[in-house]
């Protein structure tokens, strides 16, 4: 069946190897667009990126015709393939063989860009550990509710 419509938005993390900073601030950018560009030509919409140097954080609205699973795995496959190739990275770039997805409501679309846009800020009094243990955390419990 056709989907119409669809509002499937989804908070992706990717995490560097061994969680080492890897991503230079002066290729920063060159990531962030080459990220952008594979999540347009899979048909989705990047609303929000900002890539840390161990961490990645975007927001997109995926097409109903690609899972989060396919399209986490052609950003990372392609990505690496390409910051290797252009040496974006000291020494060679690989993420971590797993990243996390949480989907996020049309109505929280705003407040979860402005907090990915706001990463440097906000890394200056949280870490990476914390903050992903405050999702886990923040996730499994809305689970618990669910079931």
């Amino acid at each position: 069946m056709k989907i119409e419509y669809n509002n499937l938005y989804t908070h992706f993390v990717l995490t560097t190897l061994y969680r080492q900073p890897l991503i230079p601030e002066q290729n920063r950018a060159r990531i962030e667009k080459y990220i952008t560009g594979i999540v347009n030509n899979n048909l989705s919409k990047l609303y929000a990126i900002y890539a840390n140097p161990e961490h990645v954080h975007f927001i997109v609205s995926r097409s109903p015709d690609i899972s989060e699973t396919e399209l986490v795995t052609i950003i990372a496959d392609s990505s690496e393939r390409f910051i290797n190739k252009n040496k974006l990275s000291n020494g060679k770039f690989a993420w971590q063989q797993s990243s996390s997805a949480f989907s996020v409501s049309k109505s929280d679309v705003d407040k979860i860009c402005k907090y990915i846009l706001n990463q440097p800020e906000h890394h200056k009094k949280v870490s990476f550990a914390e903050e992903y243990e405050k999702f886990i955390k923040h996730y499994q419990q809305n689970l618990k509710k669910i079931r």
